[in-house]
């Protein structure tokens, strides 16, 4: 059974994942759908400033501490390789990391860069919207049952 300072890092584990699955889950299930309903130029002007704000402490607060998180739970797995939970700790470590930060970092980061050098209304934003919303979303459907899966190691690693 995990105890003391290792417990306190699965549940915070636990919390950090989930917050980050469910504001993933939520881009996937109905953000990214009405923003693809728009007129693209509205489509394109409005991603446009959600990725401005996303970059706010707030969130990054929580993608990035979970992220520093999900490391030191993996580092500190490897040393103290735990009875019984060894394998749900790697398992949901990996999962955010290589699922979530690595597929923002590789797949949605550098999408979200090419659409912020783009004039909404331009031809070239309209010819890439769609294209954008299709790419974007899907990376997206993989980082939230990347998180999904990390939060549920982390809670079978618990019990």
């Amino acid at each position: 059974m995990i105890e003391g300072p290792y417990f306190v890092l699965t549940v915070a584990g636990v919390l950090g994942t989930g917050l980050v699955a469910g504001v993933f889950c939520a881009f996937s299930t109905f953000v990214m759908k009405g923003l693809a309903a728009l007129p693209p130029a509205q489509g394109v002007a409005a991603m446009q400033a959600i990725n401005v704000t996303a970059v706010t402490p707030a969130f990054m607060l929580v993608f990035l501490g979970s992220a520093v998180l999900c490391a030191v739970l993996a580092v500190v797995t490897f040393v103290l390789w735990p009875d019984g939970a060894t394998v749900e700790l790697l398992l949901g470590s990996a999962l955010y990391l290589f699922g979530c930060f690595g597929v923002t970092i590789a797949a949605n980061v550098p999408r979200n860069n090419r659409l912020a050098t783009m004039e909404p209304g331009s031809p070239e934003a309209v010819a890439y919207w769609p294209a954008y919303v299709s790419e974007w979303s899907t990376w997206n459907h993989v980082r939230t049952v990347a998180a999904v899966g990390s939060t549920l190691s982390y809670v079978l690693a618990l019990t």
